[in-house]
């Protein structure tokens, strides 16, 4: 039985991006399992955008205390049980939080199948934050029809590139926007998107003309700031912008610049709506099943970006928030 567990605390609030420096890794002994408590040994922890808005002490998402265990969604197996239906080797999935072993209630966890492959799909494909969040934004939100346009930021991250994928599966016309030639490349040559827009050395707006020039139906944005602009100034007549994110802003949340041309929905007849997953807790199941048939049958690609440690993972949110990673960036919590 391990006697240990090593958490990654959040030391000094950042005032804008969250430095390595912010942090400390500590070794504590575990303490005696509580009746009705479960043990799990955390196998892979999400590296998620949100994160930003817990650290600063901003937003809608559960703020972490100087001190605490950075909060964040994991998967793991159950190791010490003293709560009756959860038994020991079973694989599971919650906010288990960056360390190595969590000692949570059960009540915050959910069973998940092992049978078929790394558990990591679940923080990545069959995420909530993550492969949920893109079918409820594509499905539930932006509903693109055959032959619409369908422009897609932070394209090569974790949730737009599954967006993306839905929006295909959905018989739209996809293209993306992300930062660089490889990841450009990706999201054309491996995803199948239509198009992808290099927003590093492309001009975003000419380039929306020249792919779009009939206009954008469908916008699922999670960057913000100019690349939203951009956008806006190139929608199609009804068009629908779904607001998932804005990582350009999570820097300077005391002062968020909010669209210039926000003027062309109403010159547009458009709509402009934002959701989080949990909005659409219904829906999940739909959600899950048609992702888990999808990667079974190989028409959704997720990839995975995995750095070895958890002494890595202030280097993995750091790498996070310079766009490094394509896919799902995680952390594996232990190494053998």
């Amino acid at each position: 039985m391990l006697h240990t567990t090593t958490r990654v605390i959040l030391t000094r609030r950042p005032t804008d991006t969250a430095t390595p420096d912010c942090f400390e890794v500590v070794t504590e002994p575990l303490a005696p399992l509580e009746s009705g408590h479960v043990r799990v040994d955390v196998e892979f922890i999400s590296v998620d955008a949100g994160t930003r808005t817990m650290l600063r002490g901003e937003g809608f998402h559960q703020q972490v205390g100087i001190g605490e265990t950075i909060r964040a969604s994991g998967v793991g197996r159950v190791i010490e049980s003293a709560a009756e239906g959860w038994e020991v080797g079973q694989a599971v999935r919650g906010g288990l939080g960056a360390q190595t072993i969590a000692t949570v209630d059960p009540s915050t966890l959910q069973h998940v199948d092992d049978t078929g492959g790394s558990l990591s799909r679940y923080l990545g494909a069959l995420g909530g934050s993550t492969g949920v969040t893109a079918w409820v934004g594509v499905r539930e939100i932006g509903t693109p029809q055959p032959g619409e346009t369908f422009v897609v930021s932070a394209a090569a991250g974790a949730v737009g590139s599954i967006a993306g994928q839905i929006a295909k599966i959905d018989g739209a016309r996809v293209i993306g926007i992300a930062g660089g030639p490889t990841k450009a490349a990706y999201l054309t040559d491996t995803l199948g998107f239509d198009a992808a827009i290099d927003y590093k050395s492309e001009d975003v707006s000419a380039r929306l003309r020249e792919l779009a020039p009939d206009g954008i139906n469908v916008f699922f944005d999670n960057v913000g700031g100019d690349i939203l602009d951009a956008v806006l100034d190139n929608l199609a007549l009804r068009a629908r912008v779904v607001i998932c994110g804005a990582i350009s802003q999570y820097d300077h949340m005391d002062a968020v610049r909010g669209p210039s041309l926000y003027l062309r929905l109403a010159e547009r007849q458009s709509r402009m709506e934002g959701f989080a997953y949990f909005h659409f807790t219904d829906r999940i199941p739909a959600a899950r099943a048609d992702l888990s048939q999808w990667l079974d049958e190989g028409r959704l690609i997720m990839a995975e970006e995995i750095l070895d440690g958890i002494e890595r993972y202030p280097e993995a949110l750091q790498f996070m928030y310079t766009g490094g990673n394509i896919g799902k960036l995680m952390v594996r919590a232990t190494t053998d």
